[in-house]
């Protein structure tokens, strides 16, 4: 069997949907699936384990509230991440500056608990970090209402603790939106660009980048500063993400912030698009590997010189020679002239009687 070039193909056709209707997402994780299973022994495992992990993950984020969309806060150290969650929740949930120097845990706020809840759990996030929206007053205006939300206050990928590490690179997987959380100072720092926002510029449809404390930017260089994130990011393959000024302690943007995420919620599509990205990715690596090459196959006329070989091997022409002879002495004892049929049943008896004589 070999590996289906167009396994990886299968990846982008269409099928059910959080709903039950049609959806391209599940035909393209059927064909991941499809692919993994038929590239074992040809392809490391060390390779197909990634997909298979999606898999595993992108049908479970199927299963669940197709209802809710997951967007997470990612920055470094003193971005002013965590002043841009409490921004967004109109609630000082997490902690900033002395008692909260960096963000050494995940927080999540839902917007609405119907659906959350199964949501929160399957991301690993403690019932400590987690709080409902739904309990609120939100004097938000119509268009800035972010009903569906589930924020995440991702740990600082700067940190110096590894544990910070990997949990921030294991909730950005879980991410339906990622929101980059860039400084004035920092905006251009190689960690952040290296590691996350270039190797995922195949996401550029589910990220979003926020300069956050613009404030501190002369107001005449403010645009200037933007063009310049908006110059490094298409730089990096990424030349249509949305680049969005704020100042989360001001309070400069963050409507506006508002309803960039108020439409990718309503639209319903930010989950989708990550799977869709990531199956994408994942066949990629293994086409890489696996090849892109249509299976030869046999020609006709090749396909009959190997059937005539295996013919000729297993002796069928000798056989069926053999066959036609005794068939034809067979026809004329039977159908010859009688004195001949006489003379070579006569020879038949001597030739018997001489063998047993012998």
């Amino acid at each position: 069997m070999t590996v289906p070039v167009n396994a990886a193909e299968a990846v982008f056709d269409g099928g059910p949907s959080f709903d039950g209707g049609p959806s391209d997402v599940a035909t393209r994780l059927d064909g991941l699936k499809q692919a993994v299973e038929a590239s074992r022994g040809r392809i490391d495992d060390e390779i197909l384990a990634p997909a298979e992990m999606l898999s595993s993950r992108a049908a479970e984020r199927l299963t669940l509230s197709g209802e809710h969309t997951i967007v997470a806060l990612a920055g470094a150290t003193g971005s002013g991440k965590s002043s841009l969650f409490n921004s967004l929740t109109d609630l000082e949930l997490a902690g900033v500056g002395v008692r909260r120097p960096t963000t050494s845990w995940a927080l999540a706020c839902a917007w609405g608990p119907d659906g959350a809840n199964g949501l929160l759990e399957w991301m690993g996030i403690p019932a400590r970090h987690q709080v409902s929206r739904m309990s609120m007053l939100d004097h938000s205006s119509e268009d800035t209402k972010l009903d569906g939300l589930v924020l995440l206050d991702l740990p600082d990928h700067d940190s110096t603790e590894v544990s910070h590490h990997l949990e921030m690179d294991r909730l950005i997987k879980y991410a339906d939106l990622l929101v980059w959380v860039l400084d004035p100072q920092k905006y251009a720092d190689a960690a952040i660009h290296d590691r996350y926002i270039r190797p995922m510029a195949g996401y550029s449809d589910v990220t979003l980048v926020v300069l956050n404390q613009i404030d501190r930017i002369p107001f005449e260089q403010r645009e200037r500063a933007l063009a310049d994130v908006r110059r490094i990011l298409a730089e990096e393959g990424l030349p249509d993400v949305p680049v969005i000024g704020v100042s989360a302690t001001r309070g400069d943007g963050v409507d506006d912030l508002k309803r960039e995420l108020a439409t990718r919620i309503r639209a319903k599509a930010s989950a989708k698009d990550r799977l869709a990205s990531d199956i994408a990715a994942a066949a990629d690596v293994m086409a890489q590997v696996g090849g892109t090459a249509d299976a030869p196959g046999i020609s006709p006329v090749d396909r009959q010189a190997l059937d005539d070989a295996l013919v000729e091997c297993a002796g069928v022409p000798q056989f069926v020679a053999a066959i036609s002879a005794s068939s034809e002495r067979r026809a004329a004892l039977r159908t010859g002239w009688p004195i001949t049929r006489w003379l070579g049943s006569v020879a038949q008896v001597v030739a018997r009687r001489s063998r047993a004589r012998r």
